[in-house]
């Protein structure tokens, strides 16, 4: 029997690199900043790399550099990847009408089919 659980989405995910600043105080109250990119995002949130591990539930600020958009987001999960970097996942905390500038499709919305034309071929 397979165990794998099904993770469902508010909004589809779009593996995109986008170059972040995030800020934030540590739990020790020590204040943070540092330069990081986004690994995918969704209307809702997304991954970025991280510099070190913060705790699930953490708040920091976040900066869009390609538009110099901020929101403020939480921790949602931490994971250590094969390749030995720290991917957090996080929530915007105020999803603010379009902090990516792009276009997500309707939640629930089934994927798109792939359709494929072969070349020379006219019908």
């Amino acid at each position: 029997m397979h165990c794998r659980s099904i993770e469902r989405r508010r909004t589809a995910r779009a593996v995109v690199s986008i170059q972040m600043e995030v800020t934030g105080v540590s739990e020790s109250n020590v204040p943070f900043k540092f330069a990081t990119r986004t690994i995918s995002v969704s209307q809702h949130g997304g991954v970025i790399l991280l510099e070190a591990p913060l705790p699930v539930g953490h708040r920091f600020a976040l900066m869009n550099e390609f538009n110099n958009r901020k929101a403020t987001c939480r921790v949602v999960s931490v994971r250590l990847h094969k390749d030995g970097k720290i991917h957090g996942a996080f929530e915007l905390h105020c999803p603010e009408g379009n902090f990516w500038s792009m276009s997500f499709p309707a939640a629930g919305a089934r994927p798109m089919k792939r359709v494929f034309v072969a070349k020379g071929v006219v019908r």
